[in-house]
């Protein structure tokens, strides 16, 4: 069911699987809600939870504003995922996030302890958009000059869209016909077709200009929840190196490494997240193949 929730003066845009009164599982969108494969939203809600995807501010059926100049912060990305997790359900709720909703989902579980009852980080990092520290793998330079260098397509034109991220996601190592049908779902979404939004929708770009600050990496051993990392073994764009820190830093966090995957969540590896996600307690970090 898609229907949008109102907190903290602004609208989200959800999707819910499975019985209303099973435990929650909220998956933060990276910046859409489509960035979580329905497959996996459906192998959670079998599994006896109820999946909740949403849309980040400026991005889907959320409220739009201005995604060149956001009024916001990561800080109120974090706080606007407690408190939807807060409205969808009585208790904490187990937190996702993938991408720059993995940043979301990081900060959140720091300044909203009492929220989240457990957490999933998928093909992230810890530590903001930008240049990284030292000790973590940059994006791959060859990729994203190649990613980068593409001239922008025609906006207004659906299969223009999908065509362009077919073709980045052969780059980036994804399967380009999953790419092309979810661009194309998200183009549908978006709500017009001006080059900033469709950039925020399209590619998160609205994460180049939102304020960070402050780190918070050196705050990840705080995070008393079981923790889950996901993590393509051949994410040309945060390699997996970034995975493994998170692994490293956050206690008993568990690493499982996808080793055909890349940026985005492959098919073939849905089930296994599913699972090791319904699954989810603490232990100390091990890499796991998919």
């Amino acid at each position: 069911m898609t229907t949008t929730v109102t907190v903290r003066g602004i609208t989200l845009g959800v999707e819910s699987f499975g019985a209303d009164d099973a435990p929650l599982v909220l998956l933060a969108g990276g910046t859409t809600m489509l960035s979580w494969p329905d497959r996996l939203c459906e192998r959670l809600a079998s599994l006896g939870h109820r999946a909740v995807r949403y849309d980040l501010r400026d991005s889907g059926r959320s409220t739009t504003a201005d995604p060149q100049a956001p009024a916001y912060t990561l800080r109120d990305l974090a706080a606007d995922a407690a408190a939807l997790a807060g409205a969808l359900g009585e208790g904490p709720a187990h937190l996702a996030g993938i991408g720059v909703g993995g940043m979301v989902a990081q900060v959140a579980a720091l300044d909203h302890p009492g929220s989240f009852s457990a957490l999933t980080l998928v093909g992230t990092r810890p530590v903001a958009p930008g240049p990284p520290d030292a000790d973590l793998p940059d994006h791959d330079r060859t990729t994203t000059s190649r990613l980068f260098a593409r001239p922008l397509p025609d906006w207004t034109r659906r299969e223009a869209v999908a065509d362009f991220a077919a073709e980045g996601a052969r780059i980036l190592g994804d399967d380009p016909v999953a790419a092309r049908a979810r661009a194309a779902r998200v183009w549908d979404r978006t709500p017009g077709t001006a080059p900033a939004v469709q950039l925020a929708n399209q590619l998160g770009a609205v994460f180049s200009r939102l304020d960070c600050a402050p780190r918070w990496r050196e705050r990840l051993p705080e995070i008393a929840v079981p923790t889950l990392v996901v993590h393509g073994r051949h994410d040309r764009f945060f390699p997996v190196g970034n995975g493994e820190a998170l692994a490293r830093e956050i206690p008993g966090a568990r690493l499982l490494v996808l080793p055909d995957g890349a940026t985005a969540i492959p098919g073939a590896s849905v089930d296994a997240i599913g699972a090791a996600m319904a699954a989810l307690g603490g232990g100390t970090a091990v890499a796991d193949r998919a």
